[in-house]
């Protein structure tokens, strides 16, 4: 109450202490302005549906015989349990089903707007957060601008107190029935088994019987079915499922697998001895990913207005790490490299060997290198981008 007391300008709010959530709806409603449309916003609303069950049934009666009629309420109701929301709001069971005007799933912040948070970092370091937490803000804040991304994650993973020790547990808990199984899953997609077959076999369950928790994980945005990218269809079983969620990925490639090690090290040797040998591998994994996600930007930049799939490529004899497939014929192909300082000419003559492999049905391909450092030295039949460019503006955005 004190909050609407402030946003309509109504101090006596702040002293009402009404004994139900229909009471204080009709007080605030009450209150507003006459003659301009009320935004009500309700935030965390799963928390809300937690302490009172009963308060979507109390917004359907309000909606049905007061709000609607006079078009003077614009209800928002917002949660980041993405399961209940889908459930309990927007579900065939739920009592406000059928009354939604629109539904927005907000996406996190990429990796140029992620940056913003650490400001005075390289963009190395930038780039590495970004690896880990993705553009999602709670997380990007836990790191301390003044100490290394690798230092920050002594304190907030590994310490017993970190702010993520717990978090992908909570994660999981807060959408699934069934968080043991989910688990596993998403462990042995992040130590390589990314084939459902595979993954099948790694939990000890039967393609079938793995297929409703690929579904859900996918669902909710933990999981990505991926397929290679090229003019022509691929074949059903190239599919395979990478994890999505970057905190996920990380934390069920370094912490999960180690449970029973980690009770024995402390966090500074657990980041010596589990992450530290592994930590640039990640990265280039990292490193790929945000390329595929600035090739969009880099079209932009050149006035590029076809419509465009942006993914990867593999088969049996090559791998491809960026692919743009443009509605006008064209197709950018690019080989990404994050180790320190790679050979121009060495990554040069590995890409021209992969595109000659690349099955592009006859239209023109133009070749992309991306760098974490880019090298001063340009190639004359490969465009050359380094990190510090992909986190440039784009003019006119």
């Amino acid at each position: 109450m004190r909050a609407a007391a402030v946003a309509l300008s109504r101090p006596e709010l702040a002293d009402a202490v009404p004994a139900t959530w229909e009471a204080a709806l009709r007080l605030v409603v009450a209150a507003a302005p006459e003659g301009r449309k009320l935004v009500l916003v309700i935030d965390e609303f799963q928390w809300l549906c937690e302490s009172s069950p009963d308060l979507p049934s109390v917004l359907q009666r309000l909606w049905d015989l007061e709000w609607q009629r006079g078009h003077q309420v614009m209800l928002v109701l917002c949660g980041s349990v993405i399961g209940f929301m889908e459930r309990e709001v927007l579900g065939a069971r739920s009592p406000l089903h059928g009354r939604r005007t629109a539904d927005l799933r907000i996406e996190p912040f990429d990796f140029r707007d992620a940056a913003d948070f650490h400001p005075r970092w390289s963009r190395d370091e930038q780039a590495r957060v970004y690896f880990v937490c993705g553009g999602i803000p709670a997380y990007l804040q836990r790191f301390d601008p003044q100490r290394s991304v690798l230092q920050g994650l002594v304190t907030e993973v590994f310490e017993i107190d970190g702010f993520f020790q717990r978090e992908p547990d909570f994660l999981l808990r807060e959408e699934l029935s069934e968080v043991k199984q989910a688990a596993s899953v998403l462990e042995a997609i992040a130590l390589g088994r990314q084939a459902q077959g595979d993954i099948a076999r790694a939990v000890g369950l039967t393609t079938s019987a793995l297929a409703p928790h690929l579904r859900n994980l996918v669902g909710l945005g933990y999981l990505e079915r991926v397929a290679p990218l090229s003019p022509k269809p691929p074949p059903r079983t190239a599919v395979v499922y990478r994890i999505a969620d970057a905190l996920l990925r990380f934390w069920f490639r370094f912490v999960a697998p180690h449970v029973s090690t980690l009770r024995r090290l402390s966090p500074d040797r657990a980041i010596d001895q589990l992450v530290a040998p592994q930590w640039e591998a990640f990265c280039g994994e990292g490193f790929e990913r945000l390329c595929r996600e600035a090739l969009p930007r880099l079209y932009d930049a050149e006035g590029v207005t076809s419509r465009a799939q942006v993914g990867e490529y593999w088969d049996r004899a090559i791998q491809v790490n960026v692919v743009g497939l443009r509605a006008d014929g064209w197709i950018d192909l690019g080989e990404c490299k994050w180790s320190g300082r790679p050979s121009l000419t060495n990554a040069a003559r590995e890409l021209r060997r992969r595109v000659a492999s690349y099955p592009s049905a006859g239209r023109t391909v133009r070749s992309h290198l991306f760098f974490r450092r880019a090298p001063r030295a340009q190639s004359p039949e490969m465009i050359v981008h380094g990190l510090a460019e992909l986190y440039e503006d784009v003019p006119g955005t």
